[in-house]
């Protein structure tokens, strides 16, 4: 019985906050779909090369209370970068903070604006350690 991964799903409290954070990870928007009845949005975000990866961003229109949470019921979302260095370094242009820095050239994990803890991973070989990432100590959880 063969299986076929489809996508993780994502609760979000601002759309447009984490539209904008997974915009900076790379992702764009591959289809969005609009409930009237239901009130909700389902948004799909993918890397441009990678459109059956998605990322599927659930907002409920009237609210949901219970978010942003520490709920880590599912994980992380992780993703393969060309430049680990220069990805947190955008990331953190953009005011994102690096929770676990990629001290070791290889591995960072950053969270969204809804508490989703993303784990960012080298392509290739490690990079070299470098300064400010070596010597800079965790922030938070992840």
């Amino acid at each position: 019985m063969p299986t076929k991964y489809l996508h993780t799903m994502v609760r979000v409290k601002d759309l447009d906050a984490s539209i904008a954070f997974y915009k900076l990870l790379g992702l764009e928007e591959t289809r969005r779909y609009d409930s009237e009845n239901g009130r909700f949005t389902l948004l799909f975000m993918a890397p441009p090369d990678q459109p059956e990866c998605p990322v599927e961003l659930t907002y409920n229109w009237d609210g949901d209370d219970g978010l942003p949470s520490d709920g880590r019921h599912f994980g992380h979302l992780a993703y393969r970068v060309d430049n680990i260095y220069e990805m947190c370094q955008h990331l953190m242009d953009n005011g994102v903070t690096i929770n676990r820095p990629p001290r070791d050239g290889h591995m960072a994990f950053v969270r969204s604006p809804d508490n989703v803890s993303i784990e960012l991973l080298q392509e290739g070989d490690d990079l070299p350690p470098a300064e400010p990432w070596a010597s800079m100590g965790n922030t938070g959880h992840w």
